[in-house]
């Protein structure tokens, strides 16, 4: 048995605490999965997993062969690189957001149709939950899926000093469940020396290295690498690697250790029959979601009978992009239709929207550009005034503010939905893993629900919200989030729905409620060109771009149409109206550049 601290114990037993409504929690028939896997990872950040992962999904899909792609932890954009190779999307697997079983459950059903399935780990390959743990780490990762895992090692500077290294890994915890080394950033003759050394002190076999390719680097920044649709030429940086891959690493004897993973099984929550999560109306009483399972597609949600099929609209682009396949994937199992468009170019929303997904991203370094989107951010208080669902999450809460600082140091008015402007704080702000609790009902939730989320952001905001309460895991601290108002839920925190599917049940149900209302009245968003005037939460009216101060009405329509077309600096601001940051004393520099590293919650 692998010896676990004190602490180890209590997390875990934390972790499998229940962390929603017992709705959330009945399990589906068995799944089951034969597929070959593989993890690569690392003894610590940058030590190239993101590199040699996309060269080996390229390799395989040069071969002819399907593979399935998963990233362990809550990272967004190494998936993006992932699915720019395979071309379907890679998925995010998470021992804190979800128990073994629905981890399990979740690559059982995404390895249905693969011919292998590759996993990067994240950090350190024993680095878990709290920084002191093993829990929700690769290594835990491996184990629950029994999945072979190779270790990828930079030798630069090192010889016979990677040995111990090595060793420790392998004696850290009885089954390590390390198979196999790769050396990264590694000469052909440096390999030579170190190939047979390293596989007779350790007992592993080397398969190969690969040598550093300054050409075929990612550019990193805060929030860690450039987003796959940012670096010019990646399809060719990734092709050329696979190509060195090819030469240098023992493809056969990698697809030999997938191949020696056993079959193992797992189940998926399901939201039961019935009124879902909180009251978002008085309703009909009629309401009710059936969830179609994994297979079915189908309108899921009815009223009185008649099927109705709910459009979500999802922002998707440079500035919003930071989302989990899964949450929108379980949204549509429960009867949503799913629509993408961009608030960056697109300048209304999609006609029959029903409800509204603003995920996180880069909104910051698009602030100029979506400010001067005049229409949309009008469209959007205006559907927000006739009760338009809207999830809004890190960025897309920094979008519904009045203001939004970018990394020039400039102010430009947003949507001016919800109060408060958000400014780079210069550093991680609450970074982590998180659990919500509501501390009263909402769009998503009733009072007392909870569901497991994380923050990572280099931005912040001095009006956060006080709908929900955030507590760190074991670190016994936490803080009041989230801005509700009528069917608006937003805040720092990306949520993770199969932590707790009832939160997605309850926002199709809104966006359902939504659709019922506008059939039977008048037309929905996108329908209608009309503009109308939008009451601010705290009882200030706003108007086509207009902005207020502190819950003072806006001064004059021109200051806000200044401050949206050319951008203001704090500075100039301050001179007539002085927002609440300033005068709290924060700071408004911004964030240092990266260094792309992971950081494990």
């Amino acid at each position: 048995m692998r010896k676990e601290s004190d602490r180890n114990d209590s997390l875990k037993e934390l972790i499998n605490q229940e962390s929603g409504p017992a709705e959330g929690k009945l399990q589906k028939a068995a799944l089951r999965s034969r597929a070959p896997r593989l993890m690569f990872a690392a003894p610590k950040s940058g030590g190239g997993k993101t590199t040699l992962t996309c060269a080996f999904l390229q390799t395989l899909k040069n071969r002819g062969l399907f593979p399935a792609a998963f990233k362990c932890g809550p990272d967004y954009i190494d998936p993006m690189f992932h699915s720019r190779v395979i071309g379907v999307p890679s998925r995010n697997l998470d021992l804190f957001f979800t128990e073994e079983e629905t981890v399990r459950g979740l690559f059982c059903r995404h390895t249905k149709e693969a011919d292998i399935a590759v996993l990067e780990g994240v950090m350190g390959y024993y680095d878990g939950l709290g920084g002191d743990s093993d829990l929700a780490s690769a290594w835990h990762l491996a184990s629950a899926l029994a999945a072979p895992a190779v270790l990828v090692l930079d030798p630069k500077g090192a010889s016979l000093s990677l040995v111990p290294l090595v060793q420790g890994f392998l004696a850290f915890r009885s089954e390590s469940r390390i198979r196999g080394l790769i050396l990264n950033r590694c000469t052909s003759g440096l390999y030579a020396a170190l190939k047979p050394m390293l596989e007779r002190e350790t007992g592993l076999k080397a398969l190969g290295y690969l040598p550093e390719m300054p050409d075929c680097s990612f550019e990193s920044r805060h929030l860690g690498l450039v987003t796959a649709d940012e670096i010019s030429g990646l399809r060719q940086k990734i092709r050329k690697l696979a190509a060195q891959l090819e030469e240098t690493v023992d493809v056969a004897a990698l697809l030999s250790l997938a191949r020696s993973a056993p079959e193992i099984t797992g189940s998926l929550p399901e939201v039961k029959s019935g009124t879902p999560a909180g009251p978002v109306s008085a309703g009909t009483g009629r309401e009710t979601i059936h969830d179609k399972g994994p297979e079915g597609k189908g309108p899921a949600v009815t009223f009185a009978g008649i099927p109705s099929r709910p459009r979500i609209a999802v922002a998707k682009d440079q500035a919003f992009c930071f989302y989990y396949q899964d949450n929108l994937e379980l949204l549509e199992e429960l009867g949503a239709e799913l629509c993408n468009f961009s608030p960056l170019t697109d300048e209304a929303l999609p006609a029959g929207t029903s409800a509204l997904y603003l995920g996180g991203g880069y909104p910051e370094l698009q602030a100029e550009k979506l400010s001067a989107n005049k229409k949309l951010l009008a469209a959007i208080r205006q559907a927000a005034s006739r009760g338009l669902p809207i999830l809004a999450e890190c960025g897309g809460f920094q979008y519904l503010q009045e203001r939004l600082m970018d990394d020039r140091g400039r102010l430009w008015t947003m949507a001016g939905i919800l109060s408060g402007e958000s400014r780079p704080a210069g550093r991680l702000v609450r970074f982590g893993y998180l659990e919500l609790t509501a501390r009263r009902d909402n769009l998503l939730c009733r009072a007392g629900e909870k569901i497991r989320a994380h923050e990572f952001h280099y931005w912040d905001s001095e009006e956060n919200g006080e709908t929900f309460q955030a507590e760190k895991p074991g670190k016994g601290r936490g803080w009041p989030c989230i801005q509700t108002a009528g069917r608006i839920f937003a805040g720092y925190p990306h949520l993770y729905f199969y932590s707790n599917p009832a939160f997605a049940a309850g926002f199709v149900k809104a966006a359902a409620e939504f659709r019922r209302e506008q059939t039977a009245g008048s037309p929905g968003p996108g329908e209608t060109p009309e503009k109308r005037e939008v009451s601010h939460q705290d009882g200030v009216s706003l108007q086509d771009g207009a902005s207020s101060q502190d819950g003072a009405p806006a001064q004059a329509s021109s200051q806000a149409l200044a401050l949206s077309q050319t951008g203001v600096s704090p500075q100039t601001l301050a001179s007539s109206q002085t927002p609440s940051s300033a005068r709290s004393g924060r700071t408004s520099q911004a964030p240092r550049p990266a260094t792309g590293e992971e950081k494990r919650p």
